[in-house]
């Protein structure tokens, strides 16, 4: 299940500060609300949450938001094989996803629920391994 890290507006602005990102208040939005309400948002869900709720917020700076925040570290950007969109994630640990086929639903999996072994021939280092279960939620 996704852990959700609500933070207030001041801590969004001090992690933005620690991450070298201008806090300015559509970054603090935009990130408060992948944060404490939307779960693996794509970008056209964010944009359209901040056509909402920011004033004059064009689609130009939710994607740039969007990089910024991904650049900076604090969020993932998930390209999975059930759709042609980005996905963001609030998750930045190493983690793997199930997805609810039924209802498109995506789940986090600690890693350590989930056991991959595979072979590489020696010339291949990986870095990461990104698991995508498929299945129904009963």
């Amino acid at each position: 299940m996704t852990k959700r890290l609500c933070l207030s507006p001041a801590e969004i602005e001090q992690k933005l500060n620690d991450a070298g990102v201008q806090p300015t208040l559509q970054r603090i939005a935009i990130f408060r609300h992948i944060l404490c309400e939307a779960d693996h948002p794509t970008a056209d869900q964010v944009r359209e949450w901040a056509e909402k709720n920011l004033d004059k917020i064009s689609q130009a700076t939710v994607y740039n938001t969007l990089g910024t925040l991904v650049e900076a570290g604090l969020l993932q950007a998930l390209r999975l094989p059930h759709s042609d969109k980005v996905i963001y994630d609030h998750n930045i640990e190493d983690h793997h996803h199930f997805l609810d086929e039924k209802s498109g639903r995506l789940y986090d999996l600690p890693e350590e629920d989930v056991e991959v072994t595979y072979k590489l021939p020696k010339k291949f280092r990986a870095h990461r391994v990104d698991v995508v279960v498929k299945g129904r939620v009963e």
